[in-house]
């Protein structure tokens, strides 16, 4: 189990690490209707770690009205920690309320559809067609960059465990999961495709009965793949210089965070605003 969890999350890593050299091998840039950010980005990964510092140690009520979501999650962590000792009763009031906090968030999450739907058309309406290229081009990247890593980077880590030809094995779980996966966009409802394949696969049901579940919820390689190529895609259409140094340390961060949020509802919508 222990060699499975590692292969998890170097997986995400090396996902993360393709779509940053995506990124700035195919620079895309999109057209938007907000007003153009004056603001300069990081030049050196000091200085990411400096206003990382910065941020954690912000104001709880600052960070909220400010959108500081790193203080924001540093005092969840940190208030999360301190509480573990409340009351039952307390802990009960807690539970209640974070529970109503998300059934409200995953309302709010239903409609983005929507709202992204009027977003786009109303760069249609302002800008025109050609408005469409950028997004053209953000979705080839997103896409090419998601089979780079299916079928170039995946099939070495598969090789680099069974010594032979990975391609076999690749092939049959991109046919029979991944194709479920990519259009459900639900690792959990995925998880019975997957022990089903396990089983024709004859692999030990001790084993995947308990990793399968598991890397639902740790294995974000899609998920570092998307906020990576979208935060960078804003980026360059902002105008914003960032080194390749720094892209990289923030996409792990990000990619580290996606570990943090795994039972929460629409996870990937905390994570992008903090990558951004």
């Amino acid at each position: 189990m222990k060699e499975i969890i590692v292969l998890y999350l170097l997986g995400t890593f090396l996902a993360a690490f393709v779509a940053v050299i995506a990124g700035f091998a195919f620079p895309t840039e999109v057209v938007l209707a907000a007003k153009e950010d004056s603001s300069s980005a990081p030049q050196a990964v000091g200085q990411v770690l400096l206003t990382l510092i910065l941020n954690v140690v912000d104001n709880p009520l600052n960070a909220i009205f400010k959108a500081n979501f790193i203080g924001v999650l540093a005092w969840s962590i940190g208030l999360g920690l301190a509480l573990r000792h409340a009351s039952d009763a307390t802990k009960n009031v807690l539970s209640d309320f974070a529970e109503g906090v998300s059934k409200i968030v995953h309302v709010i999450i239903s409609f983005a559809p929507f709202g992204v739907f009027g977003l786009v058309a109303e760069t249609l309406s302002d800008k025109g067609l050609v408005a469409l290229g950028g997004y053209v081009q953000l979705l080839a990247v997103l896409i090419g960059t998601m089979l780079f890593t299916a079928f170039v980077v995946n099939p070495i880590l598969v090789y680099w465990k069974i010594r032979r030809n990975p391609y076999p094995l690749v092939w049959t779980c991109v046919r029979e999961s991944g194709v479920t996966a990519f259009f459900t966009r639900s690792s959990a409802a995925n998880i019975p495709v997957n022990i089903e394949l396990a089983k024709r696969l004859n692999l030990d049901e001790e084993t995947y009965s308990v990793s399968i579940p598991l890397g639902a919820n740790i294995n974000m390689a899609g998920a570092a793949i998307t906020i990576t190529i979208l935060t960078l895609a804003a980026v360059h259409t902002l105008g914003l210089e960032v080194s390749f140094v720094s892209a990289l340390f923030i996409k792990y961060c990000c990619s580290t965070l996606c570990l943090w949020c795994i039972w929460r509802s629409g996870r990937f919508i905390i994570i992008n605003p903090i990558s951004m």
